[in-house]
């Protein structure tokens, strides 16, 4: 037998090689992957609790009653940062529940720095199991550098309230302001063709003014004032404050602050909002004193309440058996088609909604409403569902979160009834459309279109032709019809006469107090408290609550899970839109999102874009 040449053997020795090292690799990445398993569904340093200890709740990001999908890339590559992160309000609420009924948590200290945005309406409803919290002898401590008036809010619920030397708290009261771009649309040669039926229906407003009308400005000051009252009632009872202290606090700020010397943590000592003035390092051996205990590392022993509440509450795949209340979240913009978490989709809502009527055991459907609307079809959709399960007899309620207006009302007006939280906005009954043309300012820069079509209308929809005054026609013809139709929906659905409705529609905003005034909304109360009426409705007295997610493949719920673990084990990285200059570009990534959820077929809007200066 002869002997390989020398260039076969060489061929051969770096073909062995290649396979060793696609072998190593493969070893490498099962090894990984099944890393990755034990880390998603047993590990993630979750390590047995200890057996005295506070629950840690250290919010961080936004916190949102349905966590936005997670990119698979993302989640496997992407470095979590506090601006991305997103916290379940339900997970909040969980682990204060769990908490107050476990006997190794004897107390709760919130930690805020990192908490981006709350707000009003799920401050509430987590105020609720604070009190409760506090009800079973378990004391609550709030401990930050500085708080933001969002994250003030929240820790005025606490037994005590300690601040940095260096810190302070930053209360300016809320506001709603917008850019408006007639001039600069003239100047750009650019044509908005808005059609709106609702005397108030603001949206038009930015495309044909250069300020805010003097009706908006009324409505707008009414329901901005509501929610500035609740916020400012709340501080006071909680800080024991007389009436009136907070909008002293903020309207002599500079002149406090100058009479102590610009010590802002002084200056809120001296007004009531805080109770102490600790550095960290003071902090902590407060904390450890009221703990009872601390760590190996001499800080006070805590246990981080998501990977709290995921250790005791039963498994995502753990079914739920029995008479049960099914609760649905629908939070984001309404757009057409089939949407991921985040997002309210006419089709997957509307086939989500289906699916859970038709499941065994569920009894009542407990609808979670936050969004300021969007598509008319989309929310036409998601409605003819709702009716749908209603005639077959199920109880429909509506639980409204920080936002329920435009579509968000659309799609809750015919059911069963409306709970809303204190700080809703709601209302909004308006319709309208806009569509852009360039003809002017391609002309400008010599650019000219022309050409033939079919028929009268072909081409007309072209944004860089003059709109066709039939199309123009047809469209504001689709908005009123659309307008009537919410109109008529309405009156049915509460039981109001036209003459009511009209009264409360034209694009008008309401704050759950007047919303209730006026018969758009059956009570005031928090998630819980619709679902005790969808239990009462559906005659159960004993009953589990089913929280209904849109079905994910294995892969999206690895994905999710991990997502989930590494944003619970707070392994932040800078981001480089962090700080200001995330604040400073917020408008721009907002009319970006804006203009990508403008996809109704029909160009047919229900949408309450003011409404986002609450979320």
């Amino acid at each position: 037998m002869s002997k390989p040449s020398r260039l076969r053997r060489v061929f051969a020795a770096i073909w062995n090689g290649i396979t060793r090292i696609r072998l190593a690799l493969s070893n490498i990445l099962f090894l990984v992957f099944i890393a990755l398993i034990y880390f998603v569904y047993i590990g993630g340093g979750e390590e047995s609790p200890p057996e005295k200890a506070a629950l840690l709740l250290n919010l961080a990001g936004t916190v949102v009653d349905q966590k936005t999908q997670v990119e698979p890339l993302q989640a496997l590559l992407g470095e979590p940062t506090p601006e991305n992160h997103e916290v379940l309000l339900r997970d909040v609420i969980d682990a204060i529940n769990f908490a107050r009924d476990d006997p190794a948590v004897n107390s709760l200290v919130m930690e805020l720095d990192e908490l981006g945005y709350l707000g009003i309406s799920k401050t509430q409803e987590i105020a609720t199991a604070l009190e409760s919290f506090k009800g079973a002898g378990k004391p609550v401590v709030a401990v930050g550098d500085f708080y933001t008036q969002d994250q003030f809010l929240l820790a005025s619920y606490a037994d005590s309230i300690i601040v940095n030397a260096m810190g302070g708290v930053g209360l300016e009261g809320f506001s709603s302001y917008r850019n408006y771009y007639r001039e600069t649309l003239e100047k750009m040669l650019v044509n908005v063709h808005v059609f709106h039926a609702g005397e108030f229906k603001s949206i038009a407003e930015p495309f044909l003014r250069d300020d805010m009308s003097p009706g908006e400005k009324l409505l707008t000051e009414r329901w901005l004032e509501v929610l500035w009252g609740q916020y400012a009632a709340t501080v006071e009872a909680q800080r024991d404050l007389p009436p009136g202290s907070v909008n002293d606090y903020v309207n002599n700020y500079s002149s406090l602050l100058v009479e102590q010397g610009g010590d802002a943590a002084a200056v809120a000592l001296k007004a009531g909002m805080v109770d102490k003035i600790l550095n960290r390092e003071e902090a902590n051996d407060y904390l450890v004193e009221l703990v009872g205990a601390s760590n190996e590392d001499g800080l006070y022993e805590a246990v981080l309440f998501e990977p709290y509440v995921r250790r005791l509450r039963p498994g995502r795949l753990t079914p739920v058996e029995g008479d049960r209340v099914a609760v649905i979240t629908a939070e984001g913009n309404i757009v057409p088609g089939d949407q991921p978490p985040g997002a309210i989709g006419g089709d997957s809502l509307a086939q989500l909604i289906k699916d859970t009527a038709t499941q065994e055991g569920v009894s009542a459907i407990v609808l979670r409403v936050n969004s300021g609307g969007g598509s008319v079809f989309a929310s036409e959709l998601i409605r003819q569902e709702l009716l749908r399960t209603r005639a077959t007899g199920m109880p429909v309620v509506i639980s409204m979160g920080a936002i329920a207006a435009s579509g968000g009302y659309y799609i809750a007006a015919e059911a069963d009834e409306i709970w809303a939280t204190p700080a809703t906005i709601t209302g909004s009954i308006g319709v309208f459309a806009a569509i852009p043309t360039f003809e002017r300012l391609l002309e400008r820069i010599g650019v000219h279109t022309d050409g033939v079509g079919t028929t009268d209308l072909a081409g007309s929809l072209r944004l860089d032709r003059p709109l066709n005054p039939e199309v123009a026609e047809a469209i504001r013809s689709g908005v009123d019809f659309s307008y009537r139709t919410f109109r008529e929906l309405v009156a049915r659905g509460r039981d109001l006469t036209p003459e009511q409705v009209n009264a409360l529609a034209e694009g008008r905003i309401w704050s759950a107090p007047d919303a209730l005034e006026h018969g758009l909304l059956d009570g005031i109360g928090s998630l819980a408290d619709a679902v005790a009426a969808a239990a009462a409705r559906a005659g159960l007295d004993h009953y589990e609550v089913e929280y209904v997610a849109p079905s994910l493949s294995p892969r999206e719920m690895f994905l999710q899970s991990l997502a989930d673990r590494i944003g619970g084990l707070r392994l932040w990285s800078a981001s480089g839109l962090s700080g200001p200059l995330a604040v400073l570009l917020a408008p721009i990534r907002d009319a970006g999102a804006e203009l990508a959820s403008l996809s109704d077929p029909r160009h047919l809007y229900v949408r309450c874009i003011p409404c986002g200066a609450v979320r």
